[in-house]
């Protein structure tokens, strides 16, 4: 399915990360392992090659510009291409939202936002000098709502943003970007019945081939088991008329809008106490 294929997977060292690295290359892709724990990074590496595939460690941080792009560069610079690029590495933090940190918010933003940006913007160069590759951005169902998740779920909502705007600027170009929101039994998430992460992995494999080009600009919800596509955001209508410049004018007018139904805050399909991911 990727037979040739050159990528790179960040946060690759355990988890999701690590299930995609080893199925990527399984399928015949040339992968850089990217985990800034290079002890995590090495072992799936030497598993990878050891197994006859072509892998590469890469301990860059994603979360500094210059090591971002070194990390795009490397693959080019090894693989002579970049095909593929799945933003998966992330770090979460679980308590109320009165207790978040200003330390705790900047680790969040500076990984799961910034590292996305980072990584992306520069694949995106490349991939558009080349005139293909797909993008793969990890978000979660965290960013619909989730109590004790707030800070996560806005740095979610964030990739699942970008995710729409650089798909519609990339179309030109043939390049395809893709949301993943996965659930699988990880360090980031908690409940019973969660997947293995080796049970979640296919779909990124799928998702890289180049047979999925009209996900792209679209968000993908798997577990192992399920799979389904989220809602685009778009304003409801139909749009009441506002009749007045006064605050019960606007009143009304709200209250007409409701009655068309309001989609409440949460995710249906989430069980809040279930999962983090």
């Amino acid at each position: 399915m990727l037979t040739g294929k050159a990528v790179v997977i960040t946060g690759a060292g355990r988890g999701l990360g690590r299930g995609y690295a080893l199925h990527a290359a399984a399928s015949g892709a040339r992968v850089i392992v990217n985990d800034v724990d290079g002890g995590l990074a090495g072992a799936v590496v030497a598993q990878i090659n050891d197994g006859g595939g072509q892998a590469t460690v890469s301990t860059h941080s994603v979360a500094t510009a210059n090591q971002a792009w070194d990390l795009i560069a490397l693959c080019v610079e090894r693989f002579g291409a970049i095909d593929g690029l799945v933003n998966n590495a992330g770090v979460i933090d679980v308590g109320p939202a009165w207790e978040a940190t200003p330390e705790m918010m900047r680790q969040l933003v500076d990984v799961n936002v910034l590292g996305v940006l980072y990584c992306g913007t520069a694949a995106l160069a490349r991939m558009r000098a080349q005139g293909s590759g797909v993008i793969v951005n990890a978000t979660s169902g965290a960013h619909l709502g989730m109590a004790q998740r707030s800070v996560y779920g806005a740095t979610k909502g964030a990739v699942a943003s970008v995710t729409y705007g650089w798909a519609l600027e990339m179309a030109p170009h043939g390049v395809s970007v893709i949301g993943l929101s996965p659930l699988a039994d990880t360090r980031m998430s908690v409940g019973p019945n969660l997947q293995a992460p080796e049970r979640v992995a296919p779909i990124v494999s799928y998702l890289l081939s180049g047979r999925a080009r009209g996900l792209s600009g679209q968000v993908v919800r798997f577990d192992g088991s399920h799979v389904s596509l989220m809602t685009l955001p778009r304003f409801a209508g139909p749009f009441a008329r506002v009749r007045g410049a006064s605050s019960e004018a606007i009143s009304q007018a709200l209250t007409a809008a409701q009655a068309t139904g309001v989609h409440r805050v949460g995710s249906p399909d989430i069980d809040l106490a279930r999962s983090a991911r």
